[in-house]
């Protein structure tokens, strides 16, 4: 029985082949966590009608060593958040994700204005390779993201989005390469390591990623964002808008930085696209 198992969704999956009272104890559960989280034994036999020892047959019935295994791993789930418990309610599923996206990118585009992103940009344009680091969900997909930003415009950047190859790549960096490291915690252990790496083989490291968190402390510029996570968490994360946002100064920047080429590999780009889909010269460069 592994102790990372999530107790609750264990309770609700072996509920059907629980005893009569041991299903007594589940549903005191989940009419009040936090009672019997902090309640001795008798409390909780007393409270959903049961014996003590139909207590202990239920704590082991799903999984737990004891009663007090059982009260850790209720605990643990609180410690998670209230939010992951309690149901959410009602609704606006448009309009949650249309306004949270505006409120993200109002708060982060603040943020933006005081960061260095000329920094940013001196190291980028001047680096003999960009490599971009991330992982998990969002930071996956956005490294992808990055690389298709600048490679259009002439850089020679890769997208590194596992766990394993940000450590290895890292490793054989030179003092004249840049890495772009995304982390919306900036605790993400693959992705601080690597900065790490990187920067003791003397490669300069960006962070799009929270300020005074351990990859913000790896890096030599930090790009700051921040998360407005809300209670309602079936939207999905609206850090990755302000990652996006971010990822999108830089490419811009760097356009304008040398505009006559980036002009001449967006027209290319847009010449070749055009003669194999066809349509209006309004389509968007491959995206």
């Amino acid at each position: 029985m592994t102790q990372d198992i999530d107790i609750l969704s264990r309770i609700t999956g072996d509920f059907a082949s629980l005893r009569d009272a041991e299903k007594k104890v589940a549903e005191l559960i989940f009419a009040d966590i936090d009672f019997v989280a902090e309640a001795n034994i008798s409390d909780i036999a007393a409270r959903a009608d049961v014996s003590d020892a139909s207590v202990t047959r239920f704590a082991r019935a799903v999984g737990c060593h004891n009663v007090r295994d059982l009260k850790l791993r209720l605990t643990r789930a609180l410690a998670a958040g209230r939010r992951f418990i309690q149901d959410a309610g009602e609704a606006d599923g448009l309009g949650a994700v249309y306004d949270i996206a505006a409120q993200t990118l109002a708060v982060n585009r603040e943020l933006m204005e005081q960061a260095d992103i000329k920094g940013a940009v001196e190291l980028l344009d001047g680096a003999r390779q960009i490599l971009v680091f991330g992982a998990g969900g969002g930071s996956t997909m956005l490294t992808q993201e990055m690389q298709f930003r600048l490679v259009r415009l002439g850089y020679a950047i890769s997208a590194y989005p596992q766990s394993l190859l940000p450590r290895m790549v890292a490793a054989t960096l030179e003092p004249d390469d840049v890495v772009v490291t995304l982390s919306v915690t900036g605790y993400t252990p693959e992705i601080v390591d690597s900065a790490h790496i990187a920067r003791q083989y003397g490669a300069r490291v960006v962070a799009i990623t929270a300020t005074g968190s351990p990859l913000a402390e790896a890096a030599d510029v930090v790009l700051p964002v921040v998360a407005r996570e809300t209670d309602f968490i079936y939207h999905p994360s609206s850090s990755r808008y302000a990652m996006l946002a971010a990822i999108d100064v830089l490419a811009m920047e760097l356009a304008l930085r040398h505009q006559d080429r980036s002009r001449d590999k967006l027209r290319r780009l847009k010449i070749t696209l055009d003669a194999h889909r066809g349509g209006d010269n309004r389509q968007p460069l491959g995206d």
